[in-house]
């Protein structure tokens, strides 16, 4: 199996940020964005945790921590591109 490292946070962060998108355009509020990222986040992060050896959390508390921070991470993310390329009035 490969070794991904911390690679593989970088992967939570990026899934997390696609279920935001996707999650945009659902008649869902954009308010639950961040929760469900967090959310998303700490699952990735727990099964990081179970199924790739070199995954960098060595107990489930750290995995889940891991994984929260990673998919809110996200969210901070999609901020930020949005602050840049916005407009000023």
């Amino acid at each position: 199996m490969e070794r991904f490292g911390i690679a593989s946070v970088a992967g939570i962060t990026v899934i997390c940020y696609l279920m935001g998108l996707l999650i945009k355009n659902l008649p869902l509020d954009n308010k639950w964005i961040p929760s469900l990222a967090g959310l998303l986040g700490g699952v990735l992060g727990i099964l990081g945790w179970l199924f790739m050896p070199d995954f960098p959390a060595g107990d489930f508390l750290t995995a889940l921590s891991v994984g929260i921070v990673s998919g809110l991470a996200a969210t901070g993310v999609h901020e930020a591109g949005c602050q840049l390329t916005r407009e000023k009035s």
